[in-house]
């Protein structure tokens, strides 16, 4: 597969052969089952103090029936607020968590190699596909797969790089990004969650990251690192996607191979 290289100006130059892992075959299943796993890997351990709403000295009575009271532990003692009050059970005020989770729990999924290579090559061949990108809700005016010149990995000033996503029509995705925001709650962190926005593949030595934190929504990520979690966030496929023709060198070999090269 041929497509033009564009340069900051949008004007196309020269032709690239793009590696053959963008042929892959999209397989959504295998993009599902290893986003999940791979998300998996960013949840933190949490549980309960297992003595947590068991410091107390509340206990039955000894019998527990005869005193025209119920059979729930009470705290001893006389005179304080505290005497006489249920407690180390979970149906009292201040007790102890019926079922409280537990930091023992395994919640981290493991996947095959071969597995993740294959669900990277099938998430990079989906940023070729017209129909998956907009099928995502992604704006944007050129034509896929979008190949840019290395220059666009020397911008660092944000002025410059609004330019050039104005010139791809990508600079309207990028104010939908920043209009779905999404609040996260969670046990940990209540947070507000921008939409995704277009990636930028670049290769290792790029200076762009700087440049990109300013826009809502965009990601910088090198090619030789490349996820399923930067190329299909929430497991759905067709990322609007930007490439510089130094990133396609860059790609691990394990992917090309997953993709049949």
């Amino acid at each position: 597969m041929q497509t033009k290289i564009l340069d900051l100006e949008g004007q196309e130059g020269d032709s690239v052969d793009l590696p053959s892992v963008f042929n892959t075959t999209v397989r959504e299943d295998v993009i599902n089952r290893v986003f999940v796993a791979l998300a998996s890997h960013k949840k933190q351990p949490q549980g309960r103090d297992p003595l947590a709403g068991e410091r107390t000295s509340a206990e039955s009575g000894h019998p527990p029936t005869g005193r025209g009271i119920s059979r729930i532990p009470r705290v001893k003692g006389e005179r304080y607020s505290k005497s006489g009050m249920a407690g180390a059970v979970a149906s009292t005020v201040h007790g102890r968590m019926p079922h409280p989770p537990k930091s023992e729990k395994v919640i981290r999924k493991e996947i095959n190699s071969k597995e993740r290579y294959l669900a990277v090559a099938s998430a990079i061949a989906a940023t070729t596909n017209q129909d998956l990108v907009q099928k995502r809700g992604h704006k944007f005016s050129a034509k896929l797969p979008i190949v840019v010149s290395g220059d666009l990995e020397n911008i660092t000033k944000a002025r410059d790089l609004k330019k050039f996503l104005t010139v791809l029509g990508a600079d309207k995705d990028i104010l939908r990004a920043g209009d779905r925001k999404k609040k996260v709650t969670s046990a940990l962190s209540r947070r507000i969650r921008p939409g995704v926005g277009p990636l930028i593949v670049v290769s290792n030595t790029s200076k762009l990251r700087a440049a990109a934190k300013s826009f809502t929504g965009l990601s910088v990520a090198t090619s030789s690192s490349l996820s399923v979690l930067d190329l299909a966030p929430g497991s759905i496929p067709g990322r609007l996607t930007i490439w510089t023709k130094e990133s396609l060198n860059g790609i691990s070999k394990n992917v090309l191979n997953a993709g049949g090269n």
